[in-house]
């Protein structure tokens, strides 16, 4: 029997984990073990993928999968407190001193030195909410050198001397994904003096096995409980000493949404890195359980690589799993001997033969083996929360057969409408006015100044008429953010791809791909970065490939400008057309793909769903403040060049003489190159070619370049038909210059330059076939 044959809401467990490669070390970290119980929660609306109850969190997998899971009916038990010691917890609150660590027992560091700090933790622990609070305003975002995994930066607020690294959220760190080697790879190579793991209390067992890796990195290291407030409020408690002496490390509880516990969290972690104050050495496996093989076989290969994992700088114990689980990243540092890998593989042999499970199945027993022993020793599980009971009564609803994609369609519909017509709109609005009247004052008063009319033409024709109309439209993108915000920090997001897997798997994709392509509605940039939380390359490409036909942020300012001025009565149709048109021609270019270059399924869908919480507003504030302050300096820097260049080319001739009309400018030339072109489509205006050249600088730009280049007069220069063309035709050409780039990056020059033509070539056939069909009306 096999989990897939277990039915909605019986429970089962684990005799065998089937598969192989790094998909099978993934499930074994994140708990499906055998002998480990599993409840089977419901399936996705079109009966695929299922969502698991295991460890006390939900996880989602593919019936695919679920077939390699061997399992044997089991009584329900899960949530069960019953084999838990139930004892009261000394310090149940917050402040605990922890007494079990070691204090002022290290080397000190220099005077002055940095202070180093990488922030780890599982993904929907809170670790972005813990680093805010860490931080404040103290922080800035990059990618991690030569890969494009997004970093963020920052010193600890009151400690100018420390900087804190937020690595991705990670399970555990076996390679299965980009972020988990990325953050390996840091905590390997750049040594931090210190490591925070923050930890989600409400879901401890998991969250530990990434904690135990940790630990065997030799490290200085605090824990940190977040949602401590949510388990003592379920009537659970943590023995926070109990779990210091049984880790080695200091544990705090903390509230990282109520800014709860972190002083003390700060004062922890600065003196356990400034002290260098290492975990405490101990052994993980115990020589008593099941016989003792993994113990044994641990020993034997550590004293086997010591030498090695000295000369690689590679923390013994966790060479030592690592060579166990058979990681070749591992195994190739250690520059073994043939003689040796056969020798560690004879060792690995016999434990097999002893323990009964193969090597990773074995090491993963062990380490759960480990966190049992502590959490029955400190932790009494909370009762089901408030949260849990109104997410799965939220997720009859936004995950029900027959509710769920109505229910996504109608939410991103009234994202939409609230975007452009009620919240975005009614802004833009006012700051059209005020930049208006800004324009209006400054021109009078260069005119009462006598000012130069050269000068006078490009403050107002060019920057206020170019950057003003570009800068009118940060309300709608603001909102935009707003709400795809809202639904990423609330759990929806996750739930979406639970719910999209089958349908896009018909087109070659997994789930997970849905999460970059609503990223890429606000930015393709971060989208096709995120692109690398896809354990595939093939699905990378494929999303990637996808990605710029869902119709960005910076477009907006297109859309809104000629819809308002060509369309109005038709205003929230036409915008939601035009983002449909680019998922159906996105829809399309995968299925070409998939039935050409990319045969085959996706990669296997495994994700947790986190139960619904109240987004946090501090968080939302700051990720809208870090967008509009993008968005500001693109209009001040790229933009304003930008501006400025389309003005002077479009006020000159060859010879640098003003020109009287535009069209003898130099830049009439440059475009009049490529009017043949654009002329079939309805785009034959060299003014028209030149705002979609800048297009490719920034898509802000398109409207702004016209404002300049038809002086304020854009609606009496284009037909209806050819606005329509002109509008779809910026829906689906090459994305802009910095999301070109970001490709680049992720896969090479090629693919880059062949995305820009590919959709070049799209753009001008979809917009061939708008403007024919708009000519007949």
């Amino acid at each position: 029997m096999t989990l897939k044959d277990i039915k909605i809401g019986e429970s089962a467990k684990i005799l065998s984990v089937g598969g192989d490669g790094a998909l099978r070390q993934h499930f074994l970290d994140m708990g499906i073990i055998p002998g480990v119980e599993v409840k089977i929660v419901k399936y996705a609306p079109m009966g695929d993928p299922i969502e698991i109850l295991i460890h006390g969190y939900k996880l989602t997998l593919r019936v695919a999968e679920a077939a390699q899971l061997e399992v044997t009916p089991a009584g329900s038990t899960l949530l069960s407190n019953d084999n838990i010691q139930k004892k009261k917890s000394i310090h149940p609150g917050f402040g605990e001193d922890g007494i079990f660590h070691p204090k002022g027992s290290g080397n000190p560091l220099a005077e002055g030195e940095l202070i180093t700090f990488a922030l780890v933790g599982n993904q929907n622990c809170g670790k972005t909410t813990l680093f805010n609070q860490l931080t404040g305003a103290n922080q800035h975002v990059g990618n991690f050198p030569g890969v494009t995994v997004d970093r963020k930066d920052g010193s600890i607020k009151g400690h100018p001397n420390t900087l804190i690294t937020d690595l991705p959220g990670i399970y555990s760190m076996s390679p299965y994904t980009n972020e988990e080697i990325v953050s390996r790879n840091f905590v390997l190579d750049e040594k931090p003096k210190g490591i925070i793991n923050i930890v989600d209390a409400t879901n401890i067992e998991r969250n530990l096995y990434l904690t135990m890796q940790l630990l065997e990195m030799e490290i200085p290291m605090v824990v940190a409980l977040n949602m401590m407030d949510e388990v003592t409020a379920n009537s659970g408690s943590i023995d926070v000493n109990a779990m210091e002496e049984a880790l080695g490390v200091p544990v705090v509880p903390i509230s990282a949404a109520k800014n709860e516990g972190v002083d003390e969290l700060i004062e922890h972690a600065l003196h356990v890195a400034y002290y260098r104050e290492k975990p405490l050495k101990q052994d993980f496996c115990d020589e008593n359980d099941n016989g003792g093989a993994v113990h044994r076989g641990i020993h034997s290969i550590s004293h086997l690589i010591e030498d090695h994992a000295k000369a690689a700088n590679l923390p013994l114990r966790f060479a030592t799993t690592k060579v166990i689980e058979k990681d070749d990243l591992i195994i190739r540092q250690l520059k073994l001997a043939q003689n040796e890998i056969e020798t560690l593989e004879h060792i690995v042999l016999q434990m097999e033969e002893e323990r009964g499970l193969d090597r990773s199945a074995a090491i993963a027993d062990m380490r759960y083996a480990f966190i049992n022993r502590v959490c029955s020793k400190t932790v009494i599980k909370p009762r089901e929360s408030k949260e849990t009971i109104i997410s799965e009564q939220i997720d009859k609803f936004l995950t029900g057969k027959y509710t769920a994609i109505p229910i996504f369609i109608a939410i991103m519909g009234l994202v939409f409408y609230l975007t452009f017509n009620v919240i975005g709109g009614g802004l833009q609005g006012l700051l059209e006015t005020g930049i208006d009247n800004l324009s209006q004052g400054v021109e009078t008063l260069m005119v009462a100044g006598n000012v130069n009319k050269t000068i006078q033409g490009l403050v107002i024709d060019g920057i206020f008429a170019g950057v003003g109309s570009v800068l009118s439209f940060l309300p709608i993108i603001v909102t935009m953010f707003f709400f795809l915000s809202l639904l990423e920090d609330s759990g929806y997001i996750a739930r979406v791809a639970f719910v999209m897997d089958k349908l896009l798997r018909k087109i070659g994709l997994s789930g997970r791909s849905i999460v970059p392509m609503l990223i890429g509605f606000g930015c393709t940039v971060p989208a096709v970065m995120s692109s690398r939380t896809l354990p595939s390359m093939r699905d990378r490409k494929m999303t990637i490939l996808m990605t710029p036909f869902m119709s960005c942020s910076a477009k907006l300012p297109i859309y809104a400008f000629f819809v308002d001025a060509f369309f109005p009565e038709h205003k929230a149709l036409i915008m939601v057309g035009l983002y449909v048109t680019g998922m159906v021609l996105g829809i399309v270019c995968a299925l070409l793909a998939k039935i050409t270059r990319y045969k085959g399924e996706a990669s296997p869908f495994v994700m947790e769903l986190p139960n619904y919480r109240m987004p946090s507003l501090k968080n939302v504030g700051q990720l809208l403040w870090e967008k509009a302050k993008d968005f500001i300096q693109k209009a001040f820097t790229i933009i304003f060049l930008a501006t400025i260049v389309i003005w002077v080319l479009q006020s000159f001739d060859t010879h640098l003489n003003l020109v009287t009309d535009s069209k003898d400018s130099i830049l009439a030339m440059i475009s009049g190159w490529l009017v043949p072109l654009f002329a079939p489509v309805g785009l034959g205006s060299w003014q028209i070619v030149t705002s979609l050249i800048s297009g490719f600088i920034a898509k802000e730009s398109v409207v702004s370049s016209l404002e300049v280049l038809f002086s304020g007069d854009v609606t009496s220069a284009l037909s209806s038909a050819s606005a329509a063309a002109l509008l779809v035709f910026s829906l689906l050409y090459t994305p802009c210059v910095a999301a070109v780039a970001s490709i680049k990056r992720e896969l090479g020059r090629k693919w880059a330059y062949g995305i820009v033509i590919w959709q070049c070539v799209i753009a001008w056939l979809a917009a061939l076939v708008t403007y024919s069909l708009a000519s007949l009306f």
